[in-house]
């Protein structure tokens, strides 16, 4: 029997260990795409428990915790922090085959010296070794980044966002870690949202761009992005139901922006057409700009109505949508590829029905102008454990290129959870080995090494043109 998470943790050949201990391991992390909160860097942040860190904002664990019926007053009300962190310890020792699981101890391994089991029974125990290292200077925000080996933080912003805290981070010298923007325009797309009209109310003050149709949005769009490029910014990020098309003439779409304006809700024809229409400029604009395009789509979200109205989003009532349209997507690419527009792009599903879709539609739109153009984006979200990222991989091996694969992301809210590119590294070094050893693939460890360096660090850097 093997050790519970020890060295050698997911690594069942001799050669992935190589790859692994050898190779991967000693990448940098770059972060392409995150939701941490860039001023806790400026301000370099502390946290006073365990509970700070682990549970405030991951509805990963509060939909976990909810599912071994803890009362919401212990997950996102107003129980103590000690009581929450007893309650997610008694929720853990529940979860077997959950990557919360090898996440949680990962984390406590890596950060808090701590290679023991996180139960009910050890719970006290914990909470106490946690909160004394976290009231050591080691970690605070920035040191938990420089430990973690991060080379660049991608956060993820609104276009109305002054960016302050990027400015910063930029002019402190003592912050080693390059903190980039990304640019995310929903709030600017999604026309039938209630806030529609007060957020373009907003754009247009910022931008100093008065808003009177589709073509001046257009404009104060551009003109923020201009603003994001100048801070350094070089990806955009979309959520999606799905990647549509549905077009329409420009006095079509200026007659349902106009429409909007004056108070009423487009039908789901005309959100359609306007939501193509905007996302067609974007990504003329991104191209124009040397930017990245991610779009992620596939999630039916804020189920529990009765929560959502209680919490808001984001709060763990999300699940996998079914749907989706090979069809529109191929159609939304080709018609930024007809007129050499299309920029870089990455594709992610919540559905991981979708890999042999994602992984056919890539090699349509593939060309000389970049290696790996249009990308598989890594398993997202509900598919981040040990058998969502080997099935994409393995998918993406049989259809593409995995050797240009350009590899993990933390998409958290935590500083804790740069330990998930190790657990990426480890089953991609672990499947790699298999194959490997099973003669799929020869025992050329220069080579092989090479390889997972690459998935781990050099693609990304050189996509992205970090």
């Amino acid at each position: 029997m093997k050790q519970f998470m020890d060295r050698d943790f997911l690594l069942s050949t001799e050669t992935s260990k190589v790859l692994y201990h050898d190779y991967a391991s000693k990448m940098p992390i770059i972060d392409y795409h995150c939701h941490i909160n860039p001023r806790e860097i400026a301000e370099d942040k502390t946290f006073d428990n365990i509970t700070q860190v682990w549970l405030g904002g991951d509805h990963y664990k509060w939909r976990q915790m909810r599912s071994n019926g803890v009362d919401e007053k212990y997950i996102t009300g107003n129980g103590t922090d000690k009581d929450k962190f007893k309650m997610w310890a008694k929720t853990l020792q529940k979860a077997i085959g959950n990557p919360l699981y090898h996440w949680s101890h990962l984390e406590l391994q890596r950060y808090f010296d701590y290679n023991g089991i996180l139960n009910e029974k050890t719970a006290e125990m914990v909470w106490n070794t946690c909160n004394d290292k976290l009231n050591t200077p080691s970690m605070s925000v920035r040191n938990i980044i420089r430990q973690s080996n991060v080379e660049l933080i991608c956060t993820t912003d609104d276009p109305i966002d002054s960016l302050e805290w990027h400015q910063k981070i930029k002019e402190d010298e003592t912050i080693e870690t390059k903190v980039l923007p990304a640019f995310r325009p929903d709030k600017a797309i999604n026309i039938e949202k209630p806030d529609f009209s007060e957020y373009i109310d907003k754009l247009s003050i910022v931008s100093n761009i008065p808003i009177t149709g589709f073509s001046s949005l257009c404009n104060a769009l551009s003109n923020r992005l201009g603003y994001f490029d100048s801070m350094g910014c070089k990806v955009s990020d979309h959520a999606l139901d799905f990647v549509m098309y549905q077009p329409a003439s420009m006095e079509e779409i200026e007659s349902i922006f106009q429409n909007r304006k004056d108070g009423v809700i487009p039908n789901e024809k005309e959100q359609l057409q306007f939501k193509t229409a905007i996302l067609l400029f974007l990504g003329r604009e991104y191209h124009r700009l040397g930017w990245v395009m991610q779009l992620h789509y596939g999630t039916l979200r804020n189920n529990n109505e009765l929560m959502f109205h209680r919490l808001g989003p984001d709060t763990g009532f999300d699940c996998i949508n079914s749907y989706s349209s090979s069809t529109q997507m191929a159609s939304f690419l080709n018609a930024l590829n007809v007129t050499g527009q299309l920029p870089k792009t990455i594709i992610y599903s919540l559905n991981p029905k979708d890999n042999a879709m994602i992984g056919t539609l890539l090699g349509c739109f593939q060309d000389s102008s970049a290696i790996g153009k249009i990308q598989q984006g890594s398993a997202w979200w509900f598919n981040d454990h040990k058998l969502g990222m080997v099935e994409q991989m393995s998918s993406l091996a049989n259809l593409g290129l995995l050797s240009n694969f350009i590899g993990m992301l933390t998409d958290s809210r935590s500083f804790l959870s740069y330990t998930r590119h190790e657990y990426f590294r480890r089953i991609l070094c672990d499947m790699i080995g298999k194959w490997v050893e099973n003669g799929e693939y020869p025992d050329d460890i220069e080579t092989l090494g090479s390889m997972v360096q690459d998935i781990s660090y050099y693609n990304c850097k050189g996509y992205f043109n970090f």
